[in-house]
């Protein structure tokens, strides 16, 4: 095994490229960042700046950066959903090992063609599924595989998004339509679909899901309402979604740089947002057309079922409750401890989170998912071990179960994942 600093060029630096490459900047032992391409140029300041790149290796599109001759061990590709395949295939064919931001194509064709490229040239390609990496899904699956709850006959997972979330992100913002963005059983929760199949260790056979668009719609919107909230708006004073509030009067930098696309906007640049784009749009008056709530019921090998809900009207987080033939599991996400009740002695005890993820790649401060993904990433480029790493052909299979179940919604009917999965080109 070797311990070596890798250099690291990034394509796409909005909010997921400026905090993968944040956190490099904080692992100077590990990465350097020698390249980016963004076509936003604040951005591309910020990170030219940050990292101390030369103006010849800035660009304001992918292309260029990828006709050169490879400069560095890897390429971050974190632009949009529908703009992943081109560079990352672009970067695989350059010899790029890879972290690739989710999904890891806008259709399980790409899926399948981005797999086969890495595999032809060779590469290594982790896909940010973040939750992986997590010390509440590490403990998870570490306390599985101990067997305190037996086989595992069912699992029940809710995603609660957030209704201002959802608002924000799946509304006014980036993956409100699919036909611009990905459906968001996908973008959303190919997280989950990915986390269930790797905590059960088997794999998904059938697929059902119900879900729609029911609240978020012209229909809903307050009599009297204007197309834009800072033109004013009856509601304003009690409406959740007020633009106003969450954007302007706010003091999330989530929001202002999302709203704006500037890494330090001032107020006038925020209002002037709330003006002309769809972020200071009534929420009731965009263009989204992805689900703000949906429901998957899955089957898998040797019987085992799970159910997933993701409902955006919540206050947001992860709930999971794990059934098994000696126990059971309850456990919400970010919690520091997870209970388990024993069928055997019928009593319930707390199991501390930190105490089930003891191995060295991620200690102390280096808990959350984000830093969690780059120590992991730099272990597999580098040949060591870790509990969550997962290879491309991996991620793929479990990206098919977000698709099929988008078919199945869409459908109403029950997809065989076996048949999907060679439907969609899948080789054998």
């Amino acid at each position: 095994m070797e311990n070596r600093k890798l250099k690291l060029i990034l394509i796409g630096a909005g909010l997921r490229g400026m905090t993968y490459t944040d956190m490099a900047a904080q692992l100077p032992e590990k990465y350097e960042v020698v390249a980016v391409a963004e076509p936003i140029r604040e951005r591309r300041e910020y990170i030219r700046n940050k990292h101390n790149i030369p103006d010849e290796l800035c660009f304001d599109t992918w292309e260029p950066l990828l006709d050169l001759p490879k400069m560095a061990d890897a390429a971050l590709v974190c632009t949009m959903d529908r703009d992943h395949f081109a560079p990352a295939t672009a970067a695989i064919r350059r010899g790029y090992d890879l972290l690739l931001e989710k999904p890891a194509g806008a259709t399980p064709e790409e899926c399948y063609k981005l797999e086969k490229e890495a595999k032809t040239n060779g590469v290594k390609v982790l896909i940010c599924h973040v939750l992986r990496y997590t010390p509440f899904f590490r403990a998870l699956k570490n306390l599985l595989n101990e067997g305190v709850v037996g086989r595992v006959i069912n699992i029940q997972h809710r995603e609660d998004v957030g209704n201002v979330h959802q608002s924000h992100s799946f509304v006014r913002g980036n993956w409100g339509n699919s036909d611009k963005a990905s459906p968001m059983i996908l973008q959303k929760s190919c997280h989950d679909m990915d986390i269930l199949q790797w905590l059960l260790g088997k794999k998904c056979t059938r697929v059902q899901s119900f879900g729609s668009l029911t609240y978020f719609t012209r229909e809903n919107a307050p009599e009297g309402s204007p197309d834009y909230c800072i033109e004013g708006c009856p509601k304003a004073d009690t409406c959740p979604y007020n633009a106003v509030k969450l954007y302007l009067e706010s003091s999330s930098s989530w929001f202002r740089t999302s709203a704006t696309r500037l890494t330090e906007p001032t107020n006038d640049d925020v209002e002037k947002a709330l003006r002309t784009t769809q972020y200071g749009k009534c929420v009731y008056k965009c263009d989204n057309n992805v689900v703000d709530h949906q429901v998957v019921n899955l089957e898998f090998e040797d019987s085992a079922t799970i159910t997933f809900s993701m409902c955006a009207f919540t206050r947001g987080g992860r709930e999971l409750r794990i059934m098994g033939t000696k126990g059971e599991l309850i456990g919400r996400h970010g919690s520091p401890t997870v209970t388990l009740y024993d069928f055997e002695t019928k009593t319930s005890r707390e199991i501390s989170i930190a105490d089930k993820v003891v191995d060295d790649t991620i200690v102390g401060g280096h808990g959350g998912g984000d830093m969690g993904i780059m120590y992991a990433f730099h272990d597999l480029l580098c040949g060591v071990e870790n509990i969550a790493l997962c290879d491309l052909s991996e991620a793929v299979d479990n990206h098919m179960i977000a698709f099929a179940a988008e078919e199945s919604r869409r459908t109403g009917k029950v997809i065989d994942m076996d048949e999907y999965k060679k439907r969609m080109g899948k080789d054998d």
